[in-house]
């Protein structure tokens, strides 16, 4: 309270007027912290997901976070609470969810249209495998104990349900024949894309694999236990890379990778810990109770891709189908001899004649740029067939993404040469921040409506890497904003960057999809200017003139013009002896001037308000003052005169003639005019001192701190005029508002005489000098900065060291504070009363940790913050309110709605549509780019996936092991729990129950055929199904999925209300039912009470 009265007092003693400091205007409702841009991807980046219809790239890391890619520089990031790996990542294809499985067993559905979490499940027990059917919303979970269970994701209701059915290792022993149940966890499950899509490969840790029907509740395959004996058959290897011991003893292997190997899927591959991988053909195999383990031999094949004693274990195995139906490139990590390098094979395989011959007809080694983290191929995961001209992106640490082509690959495999060796192509990112390094960047908000895209001049567009076999980015999802898409629209906002190489980055910052406007390479020419690839060490930009000057290591100072200009117009090359000019031919080139005027790197550049003058504060401690209209020098500090420490920080404050403020005229310099009104340079250096350079005349009084700190920024703070406030807002604690010790409150050159009012000018001498410090921020009025003396209004403590700043403002008025610490938290604090407003950290932001330098690009322009970590680059919003909703409501959307139903409707039209007529127009086109490969024929040809998902759901929503019960007769019966059994009774829902109403009768004359129908309509009536005698009822849904047309909302409004309806009457029904069941009931205990009375008073021989 005290602090304040006296901030007060001090602003109404030395402006003579009354002022009143808006204090605590910035409230905390005002401040939302919110990153709505990023861009790059994460150095803990660990495991892939793709969609392929929806080409989408999603990338999760060892932090919690998600990061999603799409194309034209759509990206996302997704965070979760928990700060924990995953361990699984898959999209549900062609929706719009993406699933995650983190290591403390959450599993949680992602909205990629909201970019939230949809759902989250924690699972009881420890998840070891995890596969979504692809196509659907069903999930098989395998778990540390040997069950199987499922789990299905309602879009409607935003819910994780978990499906009745469950199947535990011993169910599956029982009914497979095995001897041994303990076979360990489940390390693999995968579904069989069979014609009835009920098939599901599950995998033990201890090597046993079972294909199981999930209809049938039966084992269609087994194989893989201890008992077998590898077959005493020759593998032909053109690169002698597969090995196959004679009547070798097969014992006990641990899985750690497998694949379908096969365009049928009737192939497995199996990888072990071993180093080996072992092929099982599952679909001439049946169950262990009917068929000798001995006899599986003649269908498995061992690969071997180092003759090495101590292998790897295989970690990654991927199958991509070819044009021939029995050839395909299998994609393998590990399997090599210990300490060997980071390689990534790829085989040719080819066994024309089943597994019998297995040839290898190519082989390719790629070396990785680092440590292997995942891979992933970009043909349909999980789908049937895939593609047959699949890439495969291989993720590296640390953050590293490389796309490989099919066709290098291949003809890779075809040259036959073991040492060959293929560059991929690298994740190239809108924004550079690691190759190139970036080394600075700046943050400009432009004037309103005064800025097309179309007058900034295209100096160089962006540099075209040359692509290996002219892959092309197969990343093209996502939908970008209404306005991002507009060719001519105004900028509101830039984002300019410099690298190491000397390069300067321009990018549109309008909108939450960055876009390139040009490429500075600080390159004149027919001019030879020495050191033009210095590291960049400082940018500004005058938004008035839309004058850029960009500072080197070397000392150099460019300035660029980025408006368009029709002119001829020259170029000047200024030294410290020499002016030279150059004409440049029209609109050749936008760099008008070179600065070389002092051998140091250039620390601060700052243009006046105007653009007439630029300051420029080098690392020797000199500022120089250059002319902008004739591109000359106008005033150069004297090191001898205390210009010795490296700049830190300037700023421009208009001002009149305040050289009467001066302590001791003395020291200005002589023969210089003096002009009534112009703008103060502040300056501040390393050693906490602060110079006011007044056109060309220093002051002779500067401020120095007593305490010695390391100065981070300086600011001069306006503030407003109005009436005097009543009762001023209640203090911080944590603020020291006393005079400096030794000092009187009312210094004797703070008095002011008459005669100098009427040259001071109220302007500057109403506001304040902010220092902030590593240690503390310290408050200063401007006429006590001016005077050189060091009494604080105003000062607060850091409790942690602080490392970045910068201010904001609010209707136009700085009305905030951002200081950054390097512990990585973050606090708001509201000017000039510097209240603690707000607190955030980068952890729980962006997940970010604080690194050192990370403050040299951070940059901040109302309101928002644009920094950089490592290879990422985020923008992050301060302020909520209508700036901030309408910077939201503009960003691109992760799911394309109408490609998803495209895909839809393609991907569930009949075969025999689809050959009386080709799919036509738009949906042609898109149909052709999902790169989803045409299938291999597997059994009925007119299957529809559609009527494969309500097959699936009918089966999960059952047990497969139902408890028996011989004496049940009706739906209580079977619904009532058994004694022996320790699951729990399932949830019912009023749609799962039956009322025992009467059924309609169906007339014979339904089940019979005429016999005039011929085949077609027969088939069409039963699905294709020809072996179907008489036809079954079918229920509601299957009714409805089959034959129901496209619903609008009004539709399907009114079923809802029909559906409503018929609960209201089942549920009427059912009290009714109850009630007479209620009423039974007590009549059936009336009776048995008088039965008990009348036998007890019977005596017992009467009985």
């Amino acid at each position: 309270m005290f602090a304040k009265r006296l901030l007060e007092k001090a602003i109404q003693h030395h402006g003579h007027a009354q002022l009143n400091v808006h204090h605590g205007n910035l409230e905390s409702k005002d401040i939302d912290f919110q990153a709505y841009i990023h861009y790059g991807i994460p150095s803990t980046a660990s495991i892939l997901a793709f969609d392929p219809i929806q080409r989408l790239l999603a990338i999760g890391t060892l932090d919690g976070r998600i990061k999603v890619i799409g194309g034209d520089g759509i990206e996302g990031l997704l965070i979760s609470t928990d700060q924990l790996p995953f361990k699984h990542l898959e999209f549900l294809q062609n929706q719009c969810f993406l699933v995650s499985l983190s290591n403390g067993n959450y599993i949680q559905v992602w909205n990629l249209e909201s970019r939230s979490a949809a759902s989250c499940l924690q699972w009881e027990s420890n998840i070891t495998a995890f596969s979504v059917i692809s196509g659907s919303s069903f999930i098989y979970i395998g778990d540390e104990c040997g069950s199987l269970s499922v789990l299905k994701f309602d879009a409607e209701d935003g819910k994780l349900l978990r499906l009745p059915y469950h199947i535990t290792a011993s169910s599956i022993g029982n009914v497979a024949g095995i001897s041994s149940l303990d076979h360990g966890p489940i390390v693999g499950v995968l579904h069989q894309h069979c014609p009835t899509g009920n098939r599901v490969l599950v995998a033990y840790q201890s090597g046993l694999l079972v294909l199981w029907d999930v209809a049938e509740a039966q084992a269609v395959f087994v194989g893989g236990d201890n008992d077998l004996q590898l077959k005493e058959e020759k593998v032909d290897s053109t690169s002698e890379v597969l090995h196959n011991p004679t009547g070798q003893y097969l014992g006990e292997k641990e899985i750690s990778a497998l694949c379908w190997a096969s365009s049928d899927e009737s192939v497995l591959a199996v990888g072990y810990v071993d180093g080996d991988i072992l092929f099982w053909n599952t679909s001439n195999a049946s169950s262990r109770k009917t068929q000798e383990a001995n006899s599986l031999s003649s269908n498995v094949v061992r690969l071997q891709l180092s003759s090495e004693e101590r292998r790897l274990p295989i970690v990654i195995l991927q199958w991509s189908p070819l044009k021939k139906s029995h050839n395909g490139l299998l994609f393998i990590y590990g399997g090599d001899q210990i300490g060997s390098d980071e390689l990534l094979t790829v085989l040719n395989l080819e066994w024309s004649s089943g597994l019998g011959v297995l040839k290898c007809i190519g082989r390719a080694d790629v070396t990785l740029a680092g440590s292997f983290a995942d891979m992933i191929l970009t043909s349909g995961v999980g789908m049937p067939g895939g593609n047959h001209d699949a890439d495969v992106f291989v993720l590296t640490n640390p953050g590293k993404l490389h796309l490989y082509d099919h066709a290098c690959l291949y003809n890779l495999m075809s040259q036959q040469e073991g040492k060959a060796t293929i560059s991929g192509l690298e994740y190239e990112a809108v924004i550079p921040t690691s190759n190139p390094v970036m080394t600075v960047a700046k943050l400009i908000k432009l004037p309103t409506g005064e800025c097309l895209i179309t007058d900034l001049v295209e100096t160089s567009p962006a540099v075209t890497i040359p692509k290996p076999g002219n892959t092309k980015w197969p990343l093209t999802g996502g939908v970008p904003g209404e306005l991002s898409t507009t060719k001519k629209h105004m900028i509101e906002r830039l984002y300019i960057s410099g690298y190491q190489d000397g390069s300067v980055r321009i990018c549109d910052a309008t909108h939450p999809i960055l876009s390139s406007i040009c490429i500075l390479q600080r390159e004149v020419q027919e001019v030879q200017v020495a050191d033009s690839s210095a590291p960049v060490s400082s940018l500004d930009l005058c938004i008035s003139t839309l004058s850029l000057a960009v500072g080197d290591d070397r000392g150099l100072v460019y300035i660029y013009n980025l408006k368009k200009s029709t002119e001829t117009s020259s170029f000047h090359l200024v030294t410290d002896s020499n002016h030279e000019v150059h004409a440049l031919p029209q609109e050749r080139e936008n760099c008008k001037a070179v600065f070389s005027l002092l051998k140091s790197p250039v620390q601060v550049l700052l243009f006046a308000n105007d653009g007439s003058k630029l300051a420029v504060g080098y690392q020797c401690g000199q500022v120089n003052v250059l002319d902008m209209n004739s591109f000359s020098p106008l005033f150069c500090s004297d090191s001898s005169r205390g210009f010795s420490s490296p700049v830190i920080s300037m700023t421009w404050k208009s001002c009149s003639n305040i050289s009467n403020l001066f302590k001791t005229p003395k020291h200005r310099e002589t023969g210089v005019p003096v002009t009534p009104a112009d703008e103060v340079l502040f300056v501040l250096t390393k050693d906490a001192k602060v110079f006011i350079v007044e056109g060309r005349m220093k002051s002779s009084g500067s401020l120095q701190l007593k305490k010695k700190s390391s100065p981070i920024s300086m600011y001069v703070i306006e503030v407003e005029r109005s009436a005097p406030s009543k009762q001023a807002p209640d203090d911080a604690s944590a603020k020291e508002s006393t005079p400096e010790e030794g000092q009187a409150p009312n210094d004797s050159h703070d008095t002011k005489q008459p005669s100098e009012d009427s040259h001071s000018g109220d302007g500057i001498l109403d506001s304040f000098v902010l220092l902030c410090l590593e240690d503390s921020l310290q408050l200063y009025s401007t006429k006590s900065v001016i005077q050189g003396n060091n009494k604080t209004i105003c000062k607060v403590k850091h409790a942690k060291r602080c490392c970045w700043t910068s201010t904001f403002k609010k209707d136009e008025a700085e009305c905030g504070l951002i200081l950054l610490y390097q512990t990585g938290d973050i606090e708001i604090r509201s000017l000039p009363d510097l209240e603690l407003v707000r607190e955030s950290s980068l952890m729980s932001i962006l997940r970010w940790n604080y690194k050192a330098k990370i403050d040299k690009t951070m940059s901040s322009d109302c309101g928002q913050i644009a920094m950089v970590n490592g290879g990422e680059l985020a923008f992050i919003s301060l302020t909520s309110g209508e700036a901030n909703s309408r910077i939201l409501e503009f960003l691109p959307c992760l799911h394309d709605k109408v490609l998803a139903a495209a895909a839809d409707a393609a991907l569930n039209i009949p075969s025999f549509q689809k050959k009386k007529a080709a799919v036509s127009g738009i949906l042609e086109g898109i149909a052709k780019g999902f790169k989803v490969g045409k299938a291999a024929p597997t059994g009925d040809s007119t299957l529809n996936p559609r009527s494969t998902l309500i097959n699936l759901e009918a089966i999960f929503s059952k047990s497969p092991f139902p408890d028996p019960s011989p004496t049940a007769s009706n739906n209580q019966d079977v619904l009532s729990s058994s004694p022996n059994t320790d699951d729990k009774e399932p949830e019912l829902s009023i749609d799962d129950i039956d009322i025992d109403d009467p059924i309609p009768s169906t007339s014979a004359s339904s089940h019979k055929l005429e016999n005039n129908k011929n085949g077609t309509e027969k088939e069409k009536l039963f699905d294709g199904a020809t072996d179907v005698s008489e036809p079954r009822i079918r229920t509601v849904e299957e009714i409805r999925a089959k034959y129901r047309k496209v619903e609008d909302a009004s539709s399907v409004a009114a079923d809802a209300r029909n559906k409503l309806l018929e609960r209201q009457e089942k549920l009427e029904r059912i009290s009714r039912r109850t009630a007479e069941l209620q009423s039974g009931a007590e009549d059936f205990a009336s009776l048995a009470n008088e039965l008990v009375k009348t036998m007890e008073n019977r005596k017992w021989w009467h009985i």
